[in-house]
């Protein structure tokens, strides 16, 4: 099965930076871990969006989209689990 590659979006990038820097790591090795496996055991599909998923990282939140076409996986957005999903 062939790598897929990871993009970050700019304000996922600044999202990271502003984490706690304990969790950082997890979050990382997590996001690396989508390129062999990009939808591993726990992900979940986001509802009323088209190619939005999300793993679970202890009380923190990865949201990425798909594209198996180009095999791309890009990270939308990176927080903590009681504000990641609001706009």
């Amino acid at each position: 099965m062939a790598s897929y590659s990871i993009r970050w979006k700019h304000s996922a990038i600044k999202e990271l930076r502003r984490m706690d820097r304990a969790a950082v790591p997890k979050l990382l090795a997590a996001v690396a871990a989508l390129a062999d496996e990009p939808m591993p055991n726990g992900c979940k599909k986001l509802q009323g969006a088209d190619h939005l998923w999300r793993i679970r990282v202890g009380e923190y939140r990865v949201v990425y989209s798909v594209d198996s076409g180009v095999l791309s996986i890009e990270v939308i957005r990176v927080g903590h689990r009681q504000s990641v999903y609001r706009r």
